[in-house]
């Protein structure tokens, strides 16, 4: 059983969570709750693995052998039942860069992106900056979580989109999109000859009962329109080591996407980075049921506390990632209100929905991966907020 109630330090160690508010809320006095990074330290064989690296002492160039591979292929089918081949992978420090080169390879300036908002907000940027054109279906919220408005996203397809970029579990709702969701997803991509970039970065995090279902797994077919974009960051708390990969079973689709990593110069991973996804993936599975066990607990807890204290607030509680949505639209305050009111009344550092696209407006995001006191602290900060 892993220690993950251990409160760690992070202030002045180049964290983005605690010490990049200066530029992103305009202060570093204030309680990070937000970024989707983990405060916990990542398994122990990781640091193990890193350490005895360091000790060897050379740091020349690097090549992902077939360890890694087989780390990753054990991984995918253990977790998710996904028998994968060593051809199908290929490395990148990140899958935000995984997705700008899937718009590269699959696309070309002026083409359609299609996405679905509330939705993580580099998908948007990745789109326009590549010079790609942004077309939205947005999510419905029934019940107090995202479906899909089928009907809007097969008429958004029909535009003439080239490339959908799915979120799969969905960030910043917490969705884990079901079965029978996800092959009519597919099936609309194929018959309109649209290709997918799924972001499964959060894959790995999932509360019972749910289960993610990687979509290429799901029918031979859609492995040929199909690239899937995974990471041990979210994971195991990682992303500052840069290191993920893409599963792309068709060999056509592969070659476009090695043709950009050629042009960008990226064809290989940083030599700790591919040594970490190496160690966690072999080693890390305890740790993270030990994760999601304490993380849940902190969900319940915020759960719990806003329904007590704060009926104006409403938590959409996560199917998977670690992320906690809130809709805050009945306590009548806009997107500028929301900010001053939980940037200078309450001090809290989060996500504010409006940055997710059309949908997130008046809701925000926190991170409750982080030590039991500081969810109880930010609780309190709400409270400070939003409390009459």
């Amino acid at each position: 059983m892993y220690k993950l109630n251990e409160k760690v330090n992070r202030k002045n160690t180049s964290s983005l969570k605690w010490d990049g508010m200066q530029p992103a809320f305009g202060s570093n006095e204030l309680l990070p709750m937000w970024v989707a990074d983990m405060d916990f330290s990542p398994p122990t064989p990781v640091i193990d693995a890193i350490k005895e690296r360091v000790d060897h002492g050379v740091f020349g160039y690097t090549i992902a052998n077939g360890k890694t591979a087989e780390a990753i292929i054990q991984w995918t089918a253990k977790r998710h039942g996904w028998e994968i081949q060593p051809e199908w992978i290929l490395y990148s420090p990140g899958v935000v860069p995984s997705i700008g080169m899937a718009i590269q390879a699959f696309t070309d300036v002026g083409d359609k992106v299609l996405l679905q908002s509330p939705v993580y907000t580099p998908f948007f940027n990745m789109i326009t900056n590549n010079m790609r054109e942004v077309v939205n279906s947005p999510l419905k919220l029934v019940d107090g979580h995202y479906e899909i408005d089928f009907a809007d996203f097969e008429e958004k397809l029909k535009s003439g989109v080239k490339l959908f970029l799915l979120c799969s579990p969905h960030n910043p709702g917490g969705r884990v999109w079901r079965k029978q969701e996800l092959i009519k997803i597919a099936e609309l991509c194929k018959q309109y000859g649209v290709k997918i970039a799924a972001d499964e970065i959060h894959a790995d995090v999932i509360f019972a009962p749910h289960t993610h279902l990687p979509l290429a797994s799901i029918d031979p077919s859609y492995m040929d329109f199909v690239a899937t974009f995974m990471a041990p960051s979210k994971t195991f708390n990682l992303a500052g080591l840069q290191a993920s990969f893409m599963v792309v079973p068709n060999k056509e689709l592969r070659k476009k996407l090695m043709a950009i990593q050629q042009m960008q110069g990226l064809t290989s991973l940083n030599t700790f980075g591919m040594i970490a996804m190496e160690a966690a993936y072999s080693h890390g599975e305890q740790w993270l049921e030990d994760c999601i066990a304490y993380i849940q607990e902190n969900i319940d807890l915020i759960k719990k506390e806003i329904a007590h204290s704060l009926p104006d607030l409403e938590v959409m509680i996560p199917e998977g990632s670690y992320l906690v949505w809130i809709d805050c639209r009945k306590t009548g305050l806009n997107d500028e209100e929301l900010r001053e009111a939980l940037l200078k009344k309450a001090k809290l550092a989060v996500n504010f929905g409006h940055s997710y696209g059309k949908g997130g407006e008046g809701f925000i995001r926190i991170n409750p991966a982080c030590h039991r006191s500081i969810v109880e602290e930010g609780l309190e900060r709400l409270k400070i907020a939003f409390g009459n």
